[in-house]
């Protein structure tokens, strides 16, 4: 049961990033950002509300969030800023990349965390690790060179780099959520740190954007926007179900996650008829093969 919550998480996943891009295509990137997390962070407002001053109508239920001390909040926070710093590098890097560009590289989350550990704390691979990393990063190589023929040169592009760090504190919250979903209330922690996120990008959108938004691309309102905030509230809510459930294997979990981009690669192939693609959708074919190799090594 917990496999098809991963696989539905990944599904949802997936489409959000389709309306990412969607609503950033010609568009001012911190409103964009701003308001889709403001959606994600206002569904769970009322069961916030709810709980805490009636708490007999959701006590037995799932959506349920009990009062968490003020210790567990400070790692809610830190949460939201790892999220919120991960969102901005990765939305700038999708409205300037092609989805299918974005797709590969978002798959190889797990690679720059297992490298991190080697070069800082000089960890030691297992040999099926080894062949997941060295699958992975050969096709990230070819990657790059259809990226290259494409005008985008992944040493030097400057939103290249900005996915890849959007991509690495992305993977760094995805371990993190695995101590807190193991330490505290899964519902209680995904609430708190979507409201501490509004309250981080509040002050960058008015005292940023805002006064110079006549100089840089103007912001437009779509309804693609709110969308961005309830896919990743599905997403978010099926993937922490998933690994609440006793027995649920976290390699497995995180490696049908990793799925979802497969989801935003055919959908920005189709929708926005971009260029290379059969030969983009084998290099992704690889880095996930790489991908599920090395995670499923980590068990």
């Amino acid at each position: 049961m917990w496999a098809l919550f991963a696989v539905l998480s990944a599904i949802f996943l997936g489409t959000y990033d389709v309306f990412k891009k969607l609503s950033l295509s010609h568009n001012a990137v911190l409103p964009v950002l701003f308001f889709s997390t403001f959606t994600y962070a206002v569904t769970f407002l009322p069961l916030v509300l709810i709980s805490a001053y009636y708490p007999e109508l959701l006590k037995n239920t799932i959506f349920f969030i009990p009062e968490a001390p003020l210790a567990q909040h400070g790692y809610f926070f830190l949460k939201s800023v790892i999220v919120t710093s991960s969102w901005i590098f990765a939305f700038f890097a999708i409205k300037h990349l092609p989805l299918t560009i974005v797709s590969p590289i978002r798959a190889t989350g797990p690679i720059w965390i297992i490298l991190g550990a080697i070069v800082i704390f000089s960890e030691h691979l297992t040999m099926i690790q080894w062949i997941g990393t060295a699958i992975t990063l050969v096709f990230f190589y070819f990657l790059s060179l259809a990226g290259k023929s494409e005008g985008f040169h992944f040493s030097t592009n400057k939103w290249v780099l900005f996915l890849i760090a959007g991509t690495l504190l992305g993977s760094i919250s995805g371990f993190y959520d695995k101590f807190l979903v193991r330490n505290f209330d899964r519902m209680a922690m995904q609430a708190w740190s979507s409201i501490y996120q509004v309250g981080l990008l509040l002050p960058i959108v008015l005292f940023l954007w805002y006064p110079n938004r006549k100089e840089n691309t103007p912001f437009q309102w779509r309804w693609s926007i709110p969308m961005i905030g309830l896919f990743l509230v599905v997403a978010d809510f099926l993937y922490f179900y998933a690994i609440g459930f006793d027995g649920s294997l976290i390699s497995v979990i995180s490696a049908l996650r990793r799925g979802g981009v497969v989801i935003s690669f055919t959908l920005g192939a189709v929708i926005f008829h971009e260029k290379n693609v059969r030969q983009k959708g084998w290099l992704l074919l690889g880095i996930l093969t790489g991908v599920i190799i090395l995670v499923l090594g980590s068990k």
